[in-house]
């Protein structure tokens, strides 16, 4: 009980150390996926090594106690060119793990020396079959499959490891099926799967009836458990989260605060909790951002976290979501974004991404259960 017991006097309030941070090395993205929520993605804005050499500063002493990541992601960090991305590298400790978050348009054989060399681990966002791709096009409308694909095969051809990051816009039956078999054969490692969200410059409606999401998330359990060759993201976190619930220990699931998941725009502006705030403004809260690493830095900017204006107005929606809603212990409260593009404010409750990607989820995995329970005997 000690994760309720630690919250029950107010809120978890947010971390002074994060888990990872989240780097953007260009705002440049040479895809125009419909469904992006950046909003200078058109635009080659590329971070300097100055950023980067600010972030390593406090990053380096929090990966000499453990496990530290940082995630190059917004736009297509590979668009940086890898002189550029490499110069950005180098002032993190060799213990500092890189993950890449990439369209994989750009993939060849150099790129993939160059992952070997700074041992970058790369995650490909792809959604599966070409038909299922049609939202992800280049700047001048035309279909990206192909080209993701050549990355994938470079990738392939040179053992590299990589993780998969798929958009579903539509749940429909038989959808799940055959994205699991889709990304077996791909060769991916892990699998994520996103609910298409309204967040950012996509202002595309995410509701879909309750029965269609659950269904899809049922199906989707049942294609992994009938082959867990890839660890499934979303279905492995849930399972965990269900063995902890019968084990007694449902109230340590949840970290005894918010991870502050830092995201260091390309100019050195830290926004928290969300990285899909970034590069947004609004009168009530200026742009979002806790300070900048060029000025402040970012351990100093952390600390100081929960006097964002924003920031406080978000963690009163926390606690409402606490004292209502039955599914918090599985969520903790869901995303800031989530909460600014679909309410227009940070204390509201219930989301359609909640309901699409906690609720359904949790239903979705407890119906496979129901299912394929053992009978009684």
């Amino acid at each position: 009980m000690a994760a309720r017991e630690s919250s029950s006097s107010g809120m978890r309030g947010v971390a002074a150390v994060p888990s990872y941070v989240v780097m953007q090395p260009t705002t440049l993205c040479n895809l125009d996926c419909a469904y992006c929520y950046l909003p200078l993605r058109a635009a080659d804005r590329r971070m300097p090594v100055s950023v980067a050499e600010a972030v390593a500063a406090s990053v380096n002493p929090w990966s000499a106690s453990g496990r530290f990541s940082v995630v190059w992601h917004g736009g297509e960090p590979l668009a940086a060119g890898r002189e550029h991305l490499a110069a950005l590298l180098a002032p993190f400790d060799p213990r500092v793990e890189h993950h890449v978050q990439t369209n994989a348009t750009l993939i060849d054989d150099e790129w993939c020396d160059f992952f070997v060399a700074h041992q970058v681990r790369v995650s490909v966002s792809v959604d599966g079959p070409r038909e299922r791709n049609g939202d992800r096009v280049t700047r001048g409308g035309r279909p990206a499959y192909d080209r993701i694909l050549r990355g994938v095969a470079a990738l392939r051809r040179r053992g590299l490891p990589f993780s998969a990051l798929a958009v579903v816009s539509r749940p429909t039956p038989g959808l799940a099926a055959e994205l699991y078999e889709y990304f077996l054969d791909l060769g991916c490692d892990v699998l994520g799967v996103n609910i298409e969200e309204t967040e950012g410059v996509n202002t595309r409606d995410n509701a879909h009836e309750a029965a269609d999401v659950t269904a899809f998330w049922a199906e989707l359990v049942a294609a992994w458990r009938r082959e867990p060759r890839i660890h499934l993201r979303e279905v492995e976190w849930t399972l965990r989260y269900a063995a902890a619930v019968l084990d007694g220990v449902a109230d340590d699931v949840l970290p005894r605060q918010l991870d502050p998941i830092p995201t260091i725009g390309h100019d050195g502006s830290v926004t928290v909790l969300s990285p899909e705030l970034a590069g947004f403004t609004d009168p009530r809260y200026d742009d979002f951002s806790s300070g900048n690493v060029l000025e402040t830095p970012l351990a100093e900017i952390l600390a100081g976290a929960e006097r964002t204006p924003w920031v406080g107005e978000f963690l009163d929606g926390v606690e409402a979501c606490r004292s209502s809603c039955p599914y918090f212990g599985f969520c903790g409260g869901g995303h800031a974004a989530n909460r600014y593009f679909e309410l227009g404010r940070f204390d509201g409750t219930e989301t359609e991404h909640c309901r699409n990607s906690k609720i359904r989820l949790l239903e979705g995995v407890l119906e496979h259960a129901r299912d394929h329970q053992s009978p009684a005997a």
